[in-house]
């Protein structure tokens, strides 16, 4: 289990983490999610002992990473894929590391194995490309069978095949009863791959929750069909709902709940041919999270040169 109480990180007067506290529990895969800045990697970093945070703390299994002697048979990492000697071959990478944490020649060809570079095991890291850098970096993460895993945007460079299989193996470890806490920006994996998801901006907790409870609380509209769809928008604008026409004719009605809408609709013998109920997407209540807290905000259109 990882848990933070009151996590606090400054660098000189920025604040990167504020009195955040949480707990990632074993069992289930728990996706880490924020806007760019929101503090992720720096939690992570706090979590390994990479930085030391300015107030409260962070533990892995009741202890911090420090102080455990053999640290690859208590937590795997992948932070960053590309952070490798560029001229060792990938399986003397693994082999220092398993030197170094007492862990055998054995494992090492097991954990290549498993992550599918067998293939390229003695060629040069320097010549790998990013997907093949992510195969690696996780094979380190498993090296030493370790409890607790924690990965920063694994599936950056990964071709559909390997977002598979990692969304795969992520499942597995968890439900080998591991803790297993993964960074993303890509809302569609994490809504297949999380059972549980924490949410920060700008070093804050703004939720923590499974994620079907957290899709059903924000978000989410009614999906209306109706032969008198002009006349229904009217009437349920007047009656406080928000109303936004679908290409394909149907109406999403946010504001008032399935019901209501038909109550309305019969009220005023306007006939519906449906009335669905739709939760929001994660990608959707991600956005409703954390407007607030986006730091980089794009315009919505890039001017083309000279016009």
């Amino acid at each position: 289990m990882i848990e933070a109480r009151g996590l606090t990180k400054r660098y000189g007067s920025t604040v990167a983490v504020q009195d955040l506290s949480f707990e990632v529990q074993p069992g289930r895969v728990t996706g880490f999610l924020g806007p760019n800045g929101a503090g992720k990697t720096t939690t992570m970093r706090l979590a390994l002992g990479l930085d030391h945070p300015s107030a409260g703390s962070i533990t892995v299994n009741g202890r911090r990473f420090g102080d455990v002697r053999f640290p690859l048979h208590e937590v795997g990492a992948l932070l960053d894929a590309k952070s490798v000697h560029e001229g060792r071959r990938a399986v003397d990478h693994l082999w220092c590391l398993a030197q170094s944490n007492g862990i055998s020649r054995a494992r090492v060809r097991e954990v290549i194995e498993a992550v599918g570079l067998s293939s390229v095991a003695r060629k040069r890291v320097g010549t790998f490309s990013l997907g093949m850098s992510q195969r690696l970096g996780i094979a380190a993460a498993l090296l030493g069978d370790p409890p607790t895993l924690l990965f920063d945007e694994p599936v950056n460079g990964l071709d559909p095949e390997g977002i598979v299989w990692i969304r795969e193996l992520f499942q597995r470890l968890a439900g080998e009863g591991r803790t297993v806490f993964v960074s993303s920006h890509l809302m569609s994996e994490m809504a297949i791959t999380a059972e549980h998801l924490i949410v920060i901006g700008r070093g804050r907790l703004i939720a923590d929750g499974p994620i079907h409870e957290l899709t059903s609380k924000t978000g989410g509209h009614v999906q209306v069909r109706s032969p008198h769809a002009d006349q229904l928008t009217t009437l349920l604008g007047e009656h406080g709902a928000q109303v936004e026409r679908q290409n394909d004719g149907s109406l999403a009605v946010r504001g008032l709940d399935a019901p209501a809408i038909g109550d309305l609709a019969a009220e005023h013998q306007l006939a519906l041919h449906e009335l669905t109920p739709e939760q929001a997407s994660l990608e959707e209540t991600f956005f409703e999270l954390t407007n607030d807290t986006v730091e980089y905000r794009a315009e919505p259109a890039v001017p083309t040169p000279g016009a």
